[in-house]
């Protein structure tokens, strides 16, 4: 089953325990793959689309997920 729960630079930052002006740097510099989803001109992520990119990300080491 999917997750199509949208989530914010917040949600996405909580997630990978970092702030979410770490997380806007990374869109910034093109580390996170683009939005599913704009409203209001801020940007929103698919849980499973901010998981997929965590398991993919360089020096994830088999981290743990909540």
């Amino acid at each position: 089953m999917s997750d199509r729960q949208l989530w914010s630079y917040k949600e996405i930052a909580a997630h990978i325990r970092v702030q979410p002006d770490t997380v806007r740097s990374y869109r910034k510099h093109g580390l996170l793959p683009p939005p599913d989803h704009v409203e209001g001109g801020k940007p929103y992520w698919y849980a499973d689309t901010v998981r997929a990119w965590v398991a993919r990300r360089p020096g994830n080491r088999g981290r743990r997920e909540d």
